[in-house]
């Protein structure tokens, strides 16, 4: 990949990413994202004995929505620790799924074999977006329905990983993931492969003890976050990252609730 004259070392990239996305343990994280999962299968609908794959699953967050409505799902994602935890969640629950280790830009899976894919805040933070756009239109069978709940440029998503990004840049060349949460993005990423496209912005409440707890989450668990501490030091990130949360906090008690607003896009394989 080439722009502006540069060259980008997007296996590189890859490799760095999958590093920082396995320190901490980013399940403690994503405990906020299952009522995105909820809302997205509800939206796309898959149905029992359907087959679904969750792109960039972590730990399993709606690939084990899908599996409780008895479909045969298959959850897919680059941190082993990750997949480990989503095989035990499962294994509590006593649901059928299937988890394995594997790349968002290259799906170990024939052409057509999944009914539905989906993501929620996973496969958008692929390096190489227009590699794994079409990956994922590979294996979605036609008229299969890809289903996507995705950070938006503004609001929360947006301030935070704007925020996180002045302690550590994105890489020259790397398009940014929240490309994913807009209109214009979905249609040159997936347009060509699909007859249609629908998204509307949602909002997810998360919720925390305090603004401080919920900073401190995390400073202690997600990759990104712990590595921009090495970067520019834990107090200064910490007051940061506070602002951002005291932002979009909507409690009046002390405790936090984080209004999140998100993209849900549901769009059908042409």
């Amino acid at each position: 990949m080439s722009e502006a004259g540069n060259t980008v070392d997007l296996d590189a990239v890859t490799a760095k990413q999958k590093e920082t996305w396995a320190t901490g343990d980013f399940h403690q994280i994503a405990r906020q994202n299952v009522c995105m999962a909820e809302a997205l299968c509800e939206a796309v609908d898959p149905h029992g004995g359907q087959r679904v794959l969750d792109i960039a699953c972590g730990s399993g967050t709606a690939a084990l929505v899908a599996a409780r409505r008895y479909c045969e799902v298959t959850g897919i994602d680059y941190v082993p620790e990750l997949i480990d935890r989503a095989r035990r969640r499962a294994e509590a629950d006593d649901l059928d799924a299937v988890f394995q280790v594997g790349d968002a830009q290259s799906l170990p899976f024939a052409d057509g074999s999944f009914d539905v894919v989906l993501s929620v805040y996973g496969m958008q933070f692929a390096p190489d977006q227009e590699k794994a756009a079409r990956e994922m239109l590979r294996v979605c069978r036609p008229g299969g329905r890809i289903g996507l709940a995705t950070p938006v440029p503004e609001g929360w998503s947006g301030d935070f990983f704007a925020t996180n990004a002045r302690y550590v840049p994105p890489p020259p060349g790397v398009k940014p993931p929240l490309r994913w949460g807009t209109d214009a993005g979905l249609a040159e990423l997936l347009g060509d492969g699909t007859r249609s496209i629908e998204s509307e912005k949602r909002t997810a409440l998360q919720y925390y003890r305090s603004v401080d707890h919920a900073v401190d989450l995390f400073l202690t668990y997600f990759g990104p976050a712990i590595r921009a501490v090495g970067k520019g030091g834990r107090e200064r990130l910490q007051e940061d990252l506070g602002a951002v949360f005291h932002r979009y906090n909507r409690a009046t008690d002390g405790t936090a609730v984080i209004e999140n607003t998100y993209l849900l896009t549901v769009a059908t394989r042409a």
